[in-house]
């Protein structure tokens, strides 16, 4: 029952009051300090989703705790119930692979046999490899009906972006995801602008001057800052060949760096377009990134319905992708945002 985890009761609250509401996510990440209690938690959400006799309902009859004492709750406890999977790393290499989330998915788009929802629960899903990941992004897209997953994971900065995006997160250790202040900073001003209503194009050919600038000052910084730290700074009687080989070296330092803190920036934009995502949701300022950026995050909302702002996401992920490929950045960028919902 929720009640056993009395140190997790406002996230156990958040999750009654989505029961209670019918807003309960398709796709959740629970995150801690120990995989145990995740776990329990996940039983504990599974058996209400199911119970046959639960202590608790709503004003509709929808349960909002589970009674431990029924079949369908012994069975979960037992981990023999046929709609409620649980997914695990493989014991010898410590990942899941795509044969099993290739079975877990086939699975879940099965009816439930006995219970009223299937859920799926993995196990330390920051040990998806690289294929299972990109597998099990079609059925985060497009879930079945009446059906839950829940990722659990101690490690959620080794989660892929693309899988983040598209879970709603509880944390059960309080702790928040951290973002660089000067990024923050700068995130102000663009949800600034978007929250004021950039859907014209002059609109977002603003949010896009600010992202352009923004890159080019992070790359001049990163020019400065390796370009002093290398041995062409401290030798000037190097031979041809050497500073050829420098230069090389530290232009691909260079890039490789700009394109990592390119990445973070992409994805701080994603993280609160996830906030706009949640707001058309209605599921409380308590599981966002950016509460101080709530009320631009509202006003996109308030414009846009939850499919749109969930394709918001899915074409960051594009934006993303492309970036990393020879497109032209500026034009991955000015493609990216004139097709955001805002």
């Amino acid at each position: 029952m929720f009640s056993d985890f009395p140190e997790q009761l406002r996230v156990a609250q958040l999750l009654q009051r989505s029961l209670e509401r019918h807003r309960l996510a398709h796709a959740y990440l629970f995150t801690g300090n120990g995989l145990g209690e995740l776990e329990a938690m996940a039983r504990t959400l599974a058996k209400t989703l199911n119970c046959a006799s639960p202590p608790r309902r709503g004003a509709d009859g929808m349960g909002l705790d589970c009674c431990d004492r029924c079949d369908s709750c012994r069975r979960i406890d037992e981990g023999n119930h046929p709609d409620v999977l649980v997914l695990r790393p493989e014991s010898k290499s410590r990942i899941i692979t795509i044969d099993q989330m290739r079975e877990l998915m086939r699975a879940v788009n099965l009816k439930p046999s006995l219970a009223e929802y299937k859920v799926g629960v993995i196990v330390a899903a920051d040990r998806l490899n690289a294929q299972a990941a990109n597998a099990f992004l079609k059925t985060l897209e497009e879930p079945p009906d009446k059906s839950i997953l829940v990722l659990l994971t101690t490690e959620p900065q080794r989660i892929l972006e693309t899988i983040l995006s598209r879970c709603l997160r509880l944390c059960f250790a309080g702790e928040r995801v951290q973002f660089d202040a000067g990024q923050t900073v700068w995130l102000a001003g663009f949800s600034s602008v978007a929250g004021a209503g950039a859907a014209g194009l002059l609109g977002r050919y603003r949010l896009l001057g600010l992202i352009l600038k923004k890159l080019g000052e992070q790359r001049a910084e990163i020019e400065k800052a390796l370009g002093a730290a290398s041995p062409l700074e401290r030798y000037d009687d190097l031979e041809s060949n050497m500073r050829d080989k420098l230069e090389d070296e530290l232009e691909a330092a260079v890039e490789a760096e700009y394109r990592r803190q390119r990445t973070d920036l992409i994805g701080l934009l994603q993280w609160w377009l996830r906030d706009v995502w949640l707001e058309t949701l209605a599921v409380g300022a308590e599981m966002t990134s950016f509460p101080s950026l709530a009320p631009a995050a509202k006003a996109v909302a308030r414009r846009i319905s939850p499919a749109e702002a969930l394709s918001n996401l899915e074409e960051v992920d594009r934006m993303q992708r492309q970036l990393y490929t020879n497109v032209q950045e500026a034009l991955a960028l000015e493609v990216g945002l004139l097709k955001l919902k805002l």
